[in-house]
């Protein structure tokens, strides 16, 4: 029999029927007596875990108090990311050897002798910006008027410079604590040249090497005691938002589609493809629920192409997607559907994150481009048939409505977990209407099914034989069309075991 043979004709009412009419007790039984054959069978001690499964619930939403809030900023390439890096303990913040690279303002959550608190990392700040370092300066701005207290950091080998004058304008405007960082004294022979930095005004100024970590304990103790216990500017921490990754190629619009479901500038927003380089996390309220949005860097054509700070940040957009729950991959309606698209959406399906399709410039879409979209999206995309697809304009706002039942439908897939005795029904129906063919003269069937996981949903046959990978992937439709799973990648695998020899 060829692959395609098993491609599924339309689903047989009375196959529904069947299974609907199965009462629990029905179910329960034919569980019992399939899982009571599986004692013939050799089975190993990871067999026993995945059958011993229990079902879960997912935690709901924990409050707590809001983090203080602590910014790092100064003007450019004075190593506010390496200081981040060195605070936090881990390479998270985008270092890179000339000015700019840092262009949002990024939150971390961090903790120093027990006491947690948001560290926050900004662009370099000019006074006299324009363009997009104007973007990064109001971005700082912001940053300082969000936060509890601050630390400025000053490159002390180079000393005071006009900028730096003009930085210290604008804190003491702002009226917050703030501590002076005299960063790159990497050995004790350098300490002198910190002094110069008294004349800033800011009192006392504190040497370290963000790089080798040199006075960064003493420095953190002395921040400590300028921060509050609980925030006095941070909307209050919630712990169960469900996390939203915003993925897609640069310049599709995912800043834009941030700012506008935020409902102010929390994103940089340029012409220039690949403005954003660090993931930037926001709570978000839409359609009456708390939101976790992470808006990422684009997704460069190829990652070991992508040079410096794009390398890393093609890196760090995995990671986010790793953090996240369900990814919003956003296409370009207005161009055609490329091979990056396509591999961003593999990604997603990869990692086993819920997956919707938001395809954003839609105001923008003329008659003809709209039927050669509907021809790529069949062809490109029907891998991911199953993924809900909302049309978006992140720009004028247009539609973002929908995204909400979309991501919800998403994510009830992705939790979503069949009893065990519901999908054995569905099994043992399934495979007395479609067996499996003989191979070799044997017929390879399925002894017993169970859900071994969710988020995302993975099932585990327990089989005589191998089964073809079209037989799986017709188990997989048939999977999708009885129970929904509208948003989530599913998993199907099998544990081939030998009949146990009678002694």
């Amino acid at each position: 029999m060829r692959e395609d043979e098993y491609q599924a004709d339309p689903m047989d009412p009375a196959f529904l029927q069947r299974l609907s009419e199965l009462s629990p007790a029905d179910e329960e039984a034919r569980e019992r007596v399939l899982r009571a054959g599986l004692d013939d069978y050799d089975l190993e001690e990871e067999d026993f875990d995945v059958l011993e499964q229990h079902d879960f619930d997912a935690d709901g939403p924990i409050y707590l108090p809001a983090l203080p809030v602590l910014a790092i900023v100064g003007r450019p390439n004075v190593g506010k990311s390496a200081l981040v890096n060195r605070i936090l303990g881990r390479r998270e913040a985008v270092v890179e050897d000339k000015p700019g690279v840092t262009r949002d303002r990024v939150s971390y959550k961090a903790e120093w002798n027990e006491r947690k608190f948001t560290l926050v990392d900004t662009g370099g700040w000019e006074p006299d910006a324009k363009g997009i370092d104007l973007s990064v300066a109001v971005q700082a701005e912001v940053a300082v008027e969000l936060a509890d207290a601050v630390l400025f950091v000053v490159d002390a080998t180079v000393g005071a410079t006009s900028t730096d004058e003009r930085v210290v304008k604008m804190l003491r405007a702002s009226k917050k604590p703030v501590l002076l960082i005299g960063n790159k004294i990497d050995d004790q022979r350098q300490e002198p040249e910190v002094a110069a930095l008294w004349s800033l005004g800011l009192g006392e100024p504190y040497p370290v090497s963000a790089v080798h970590g040199r006075g960064v304990a003493d420095m953190l103790d002395a921040a400590m005691k300028l921060l509050p216990k609980v925030s006095t500017v941070a909307k209050q921490e919630i712990g169960g938002p469900r996390r939203v990754a915003l993925i897609g190629r640069p310049n599709v619009g995912k800043s834009s589609l941030l700012n506008k479901a935020v409902g102010s500038e929390r994103a940089v927003v340029n012409d220039l493809a690949g403005t954003t380089r660090d993931p930037i996390d926001e709570q978000v309220e839409l359609g009456g629920q708390v939101w976790r949005f992470v808006d990422t860097a684009g997704i460069r054509r190829r990652v070991h192409l992508a040079q410096g700070a794009d390398f890393y940040a093609s890196l760090r957009t995995a990671a986010a997607l790793e953090r996240a729950e369900v990814a919003t991959v956003l296409l370009d309606v207005t161009a055609p559907i490329s091979e990056a698209d396509i591999r961003i959406v593999d990604m997603v399906i990869e990692s086993g994150r819920a997956l919707v399709l938001a395809f954003n410039k839609w105001d923008m879409l003329d008659d003809e481009r709209r039927r050669y979209l509907e021809r790529e999206i069949e062809q490109d995309l029907a891998h991911v048939d199953w993924a809900p697809r909302v049309n978006i304009s992140a720009k004028t706002g247009r539609h973002l409505e929908k995204l909400v039942p979309a991501l919800e439908v998403a994510l009830d897939s992705w939790d979503l977990r069949i009893p065990t005795g519901k999908l054995n029904a569905f099994i043992s129906e399934l495979t007395m209407e479609n067996p499996h063919p003989v191979r070799g003269g044997k017929q390879p069937r399925i002894l017993f099914a169970t859900q071994a996981s969710s988020r995302p949903p993975k099932f585990v046959l327990f089989t005589t034989g191998f089964l073809d990978p079209g037989y799986r992937r017709f188990i997989q439709r048939r999977l999708r069309e009885t129970f929904g799973f509208e948003g989530t990648p599913i998993e199907v695998s099998m544990r081939v075991r030998e009949k146990r020899k009678r002694t």
